[in-house]
């Protein structure tokens, strides 16, 4: 038997069987992905974590407006800012926010820091028997098998009371710098054959300091690579609650399931390449078009930007990658925040250059997007489209770029979880209208 012939002609039976005619959803009426006809989230919880505000409604009629995040009804720009004013990292103090609900005092937050540093440590001969066996260059699956081996070791692992899920929360932010930077080493090792080193957290550092210790043979970082990856992690927190992952996360804890199981699930969705992996695809398409063009040609990266729109160059895919968002329209506010701090970096790297085409390609395709593409909102680019230059910039491989996510929206996640948990309702299970048709068996005898 001709495994791959047989194989393309069960694919060929999964299509027949499978495929549904668009048209039918808006027959019945269905919220295709859980958005409605102009790609508006469908309305199916209630939260305190998060709030996006992307549009004002002014008589009835709804007008897009530039992007706004809030934290517990904080505005992240001025979290961020005021955390750069005084020179420190915030990563800590505003997961201390996301997780209980206010800004901490200076001795909440240096007893929350000692707790986050007590438990950033794996078990006993964790790295070398579950992270350097087995290695793969999808850190996110790394990533997910920690996770899962975890459990092992933990007691209480399926214990769903709020004390010790909160306890598991803050385990798990705690190590996931480790478990995802200990996993790219191993790989960057037995798969690159590359120097293996394996670097200790140091206590008294913060989480984004610790992660460049960890990354970099001599340990060695500026202030200013450490604030710019700290404001990172804080924008790529949390955002809303209805993204896929988080929405994930609240659906499996309706389940009833563990912390570790729930976590798990969260970085599956999230390493999909529509959700957590856009940024690796947006330095792709600038590496692309540095190779190809003149940068500083405007009319040619026009011209070009409306071939890789019209899927005639790049990866053939008809997008242009961190464009566009699935709410925000006139502008992210992650992408707004980052911007001056890409900026500072870029000089501070002798990368002034790259910055000068992102920002150029920053405002040139939203005019070809508009020219060439029927909007029903407008498009501006999205945090995706600096966060993978400035990953680069600090020297961080493309491998780590989502399990980088992961380790930010892991405190969202936690929040999510913790916040389900304490409002319980019966377990998430959305309703599908089946189209088939009562059929009569036959015996298989007579099978055609």
């Amino acid at each position: 038997m001709d495994l791959e012939k047989k194989l393309e002609a069960y694919c060929q039976l999964c299509l027949r069987n499978n495929v549904i005619a668009p048209a039918l959803y808006a027959q019945y009426g269905v919220k295709r992905g859980l958005r409605d006809e102009n790609a508006q989230g469908v309305l199916t919880g209630l939260t305190n974590i998060s709030k996006i505000i992307a549009s004002k409604t002014i008589d009835g009629v709804k007008h897009p407006c530039e992007g706004k995040l809030y934290y517990r009804g904080y505005d992240v720009e001025e979290l961020i800012a005021d955390a750069v004013e005084e020179n420190r990292c915030a990563f800590e103090e505003v997961s201390y926010l996301l997780l209980f609900g206010d800004l901490p005092t200076q001795a909440q937050l240096e007893e929350f820091k000692a707790i986050l540093a007590d438990k950033r440590d794996l078990p006993t001969n964790f790295t070398r028997d579950v992270i350097m066996k087995g290695p793969s260059k999808d850190i996110m699956n790394s990533l997910s098998k920690s996770v899962l081996t975890l459990a092992s070791y933990d007691p209480n692992a399926q214990d769903i009371s709020l004390p010790n899920v909160l306890n598991q929360c803050m385990k798990l932010i705690s190590v996931f710098p480790m478990l995802a930077v200990y996993g790219y080493s191993a790989y960057n090792h037995y798969e690159r054959n590359k120097s293996f080193f394996i670097h200790k957290p140091d206590p008294k550092l913060s989480l984004a300091e610790n992660i460049l210790r960890m990354l970099r043979p001599d340990k060695k970082y500026t202030a200013l690579e450490a604030q710019v990856l700290d404001i990172a992690l804080i924008l790529h927190m949390e955002h809303g609650g209805g993204n896929n992952s988080t929405f994930t996360t609240r659906v499996v804890t309706s389940a009833g399931s563990d912390t570790y199981s729930v976590v798990a699930a969260a970085l599956s969705s999230l390493k999909g390449p529509r959700h957590g992996g856009a940024n690796i695809k947006v330095v792709e398409m600038m590496e692309h078009i540095e190779s190809v063009l003149d940068s500083n040609d405007e009319d040619a990266l026009r011209r070009y930007l409306g071939e890789i729109l019209d899927g005639n160059a790049f990866d053939g895919a008809g997008l242009i990658y961190g464009m566009g968002h699935a709410i925000y329209s006139k502008s992210d506010p992650r992408a707004k925040v980052f911007k001056g701090f890409v900026q500072r970096l870029a000089l501070e790297k002798g990368e002034d250059k790259r910055y000068a085409l992102y920002s150029a390609v920053e405002r040139i395709a939203p005019e070809v997007i508009s020219a060439k593409r029927r909007m029903y909102k407008g498009v501006s680019a999205n945090v995706d489209f600096y966060s993978g230059l400035v990953y680069s910039m600090l020297g961080i491989p493309p491998e780590m770029f989502t399990p980088l996510f992961a380790i930010a929206r892991i405190v969202g996640w936690s929040a999510h979880r913790i916040e389900e948990l304490s409002n319980p309702s019966k377990i998430m299970r959305p309703a599908y209208m089946s189209l088939s048709e009562n059929r009569n068996r036959r015996p298989l005898a007579t099978r055609e």
